[in-house]
């Protein structure tokens, strides 16, 4: 076993390589998986806005079911699933809150459409139908007409710190190779190398 490997180095490289294949539609998209309300694990596609020596960006409406689950229970896993390049990445850490400096200065980014759309979403209620989220829509269109869109208190995102990652590749003959990192108690990497068949799949 190796120790004081960079995983987000290791992801940086393989992130580099998704990127640089014109097979792939969205490179940022992954998988977050939280523990529900139900207390059952539920997941849902966001997209990877960054990602830093720290961890994984993301934003989304806080009070979605999945804001309320990251409430709730803050262990999350990430999942890159990049089948067209024969790799996929699992990450499992905990998120939290982004400072609220640091969300709305992304938010001051985004076009004014996508800025309305975070006012108009009522992801943590209900909405009857698709012509009540275009009136709602339309509402804030007039609310702040010719005005700075200011960010809502109940959007912003997350940095998802990372515990776990296992980098997984497959060869054409099946062959799957998995590189484990594990973050120690000191705060450092372990890394571990298994080549092999996956016998589920066989």
């Amino acid at each position: 076993m190796d120790l004081d490997h960079n995983p987000i180095q290791e992801f940086q490289h393989w992130f580099y390589q998704a990127e640089q294949s014109d097979e792939i539609g969205e490179v940022n998209a992954m998988l977050l998986t939280t523990i529900g309300e139900d207390a059952s694990p539920k997941s849902r596609m966001v997209l990877l806005k960054r990602f830093t020596w720290e961890g994984f960006l993301f934003f989304t409406n806080y009070t979605s079911e999945k804001g309320r689950a990251i409430a709730r229970n803050p262990n999350v896993s990430l999942h890159f699933n990049w089948q067209e390049i024969d790799c996929e990445i699992h990450i499992q850490g905990k998120a939290e809150k982004l400072p609220r400096s640091v969300s709305e200065a992304y938010f001051l980014q985004r076009p004014a459409g996508s800025q309305l759309g975070a006012w108009a979403s009522a992801q943590g209620s209900q909405l009857n139908s698709r012509i009540a989220l275009e009136d709602r829509l339309l509402y804030f269109e007039k609310k702040f007409k010719n005005k700075p869109i200011p960010m809502p208190k109940h959007w912003g995102g997350y940095l998802v710190k990372p515990k776990s990652f296992d980098f997984i590749c497959y060869s054409s003959v099946g062959i799957r190779k998995t590189i484990h990192y594990q973050l120690e108690k000191n705060y450092t990497w372990s890394k571990h190398v298994q080549h092999g068949f996956d016998l589920f799949e066989l």
